[in-house]
């Protein structure tokens, strides 16, 4: 797995999942909508630490800085 996530979409990430954590302990969220948001908020942070999206890939998106030779 190439990486294929930048600095500044992990940190867009990692605020994301945060913020549905807030709305979710907060109560401001509840329900279905809470279970999708929290599977959405953990699928971020995953992605986020491990540097890869899949879905990026068939779309030919990469966020990361590329190395100059």
């Amino acid at each position: 797995m190439k990486s294929n996530i930048g600095t500044t979409d992990k940190i867009v990430r990692i605020v994301a999942a945060l913020l549905i954590g807030v709305l979710y302990f907060s109560g401001i969220i509840s329900g279905t909508l809470a279970l999708v948001s929290a599977g959405v908020a953990v699928i971020f942070l995953l992605t986020a630490f491990i540097s890869f999206c899949p879905l990026y890939m068939p779309f030919g998106i990469n966020t990361s800085k590329k190395k100059k030779k």
